[in-house]
């Protein structure tokens, strides 16, 4: 598994969750460029990318012929002005951008999916992480950290 960080301060922490190479996004490395080579020159079946318009370009550097691009965040904005023919450049891509709503849309599909998170936490499987904590009133503070990539984990507002 190949992750992105936008801090070397994050390298190890990516690291320990599983990435065999951690990239230094934040025009520090060549994303794709090091994707590119270090798949020998395929890339990867599958980029999941949460950042959104800011990395989109390694995002179909980075992706294999064929690939799959799962575009789930927008923490840089969105990415907007997608042409088809660009994903038939880069080697014939699939792109989805999926919504949690659109997965859970009856009471049944909620309860089941709830029901999944909560034995894969009884197993270990997901372990979650406060990074860190913020009283409501620092709220703008705790969105500049979030938006300035200086957050790990899931950052909590507290009364």
């Amino acid at each position: 598994m190949i992750g992105t960080v936008g801090h070397e301060a994050k390298v190890e922490k990516a690291k320990a969750v599983g990435c065999d190479h951690v990239l230094l996004s934040r025009g520090q490395e060549d994303v794709a460029a090091r994707v590119r080579e270090i798949t020998g020159g395929e890339g990867v079946p599958v980029v999941f990318d949460g950042i959104g318009k800011a990395t989109w370009e390694a995002s179909l550097g980075s992706a294999a012929r064929r690939g799959l691009i799962i575009s789930y965040g927008s923490a840089s904005g969105a990415v907007e002005g997608v042409k088809l023919n660009t994903l038939n450049q880069h080697g014939s891509l699939f792109v989805t951008r999926p919504k949690l709503f659109d997965y859970y849309v009856t009471p049944e599909e909620r309860a089941a999916g709830a029901a999944r998170l909560f034995e894969m936490l009884e197993k270990g499987v997901v372990k979650p992480e406060i990074g860190q904590r913020f009283a409501i009133r620092e709220a703008a503070e705790a969105h500049r950290a979030i938006e300035g990539g200086q957050t790990t984990g899931s950052t909590i507002l507290l009364p």
